[in-house]
């Protein structure tokens, strides 16, 4: 008696799921609130319904001040990271089957830069368009940079130092933000990263700029304010 011999695919089905899951679980580390939630523990306020009306790190240090922006900041910072920790993680700690099997075989070092990229994605967009918040969050500028650590420490401290001269010399959060997102391509390509790093900078880069476009239009009217300022009605916000 003959058997049909199964489908490729059944014996890919658990890499698919898996991956899926590792992409759902980057959205979800980016979509938790954490400004949303420090405002309502400390303050009993929505954040969202004061300053800029984002959940970033710049808006709660408006409302909620240094400590819980801090605690905000890093936090935010840590769930980008932790996006790209777990698919790492689950490329070279996780059971073999998992990814491949003797029938059909994956070639784990070209898949896992692609899947860091998506992750990455997946965590600014949770950042930005949070599922516990109708989808209503920050600018994803903390978010994206712990990705960016967690790619290539040097590519994200030397962001860091981009977004800290620009604040210094302009003493404007927005525009400081912008700054260090046009400037990630360029420091992919200094620091030869692959190509699909190089991918993320670009498109992560444009849509921390497109959540920034508010922003630029008080860039150009010349009514953003400074570090430190406040606006009665949707102030600047690089977080």
């Amino acid at each position: 008696m003959s058997f049909l011999a199964p489908h490729p695919f059944l014996f890919m089905l658990p890499w698919y799921i898996n991956n899926e899951l590792l992409l759902i679980l980057a959205y979800l580390l980016g979509s938790f609130p954490t400004g949303y939630l420090a405002g309502r523990l400390l303050k009993g306020i929505d954040i969202r319904e004061v300053g800029s009306g984002s959940t970033g790190a710049t808006n709660v240090l408006r409302t909620l001040g240094k400590v819980p922006a801090i605690v905000v900041l890093l936090i935010d910072v840590l769930k980008g990271a932790l996006a790209i920790a777990a698919v790492n993680f689950a490329f070279t700690q996780l059971p073999g089957w998992l990814y491949y099997t003797k029938v059909v075989d994956v070639n784990l070092a070209n898949w896992q830069p692609w899947m860091i990229v998506l992750a990455g994605l997946l965590a600014l967009l949770g950042h930005s368009k949070p599922i516990w918040l109708n989808f209503k969050g920050g600018k994803s500028v903390a978010t994206s940079l712990g990705v960016l650590l967690a790619m290539d420490w040097r590519v994200g401290l030397s962001t860091i130092a981009v977004f800290a001269i620009s604040l210094a010399i302009s003493r404007i959060v927005s525009l400081s933000s912008i700054t260090g997102a046009i400037s990630v391509t360029a420091l992919m390509i200094a620091f030869r990263q692959p190509l699909p790093y190089c991918l993320f900078a670009i498109a992560g880069g444009i849509y921390v700029i497109w959540l920034h476009r508010t922003n630029i239009q008080r860039l150009l009217t010349g009514t953003e304010p400074r570090f430190g300022q406040a606006l009665p009605e949707q102030p600047e916000d690089g977080g």
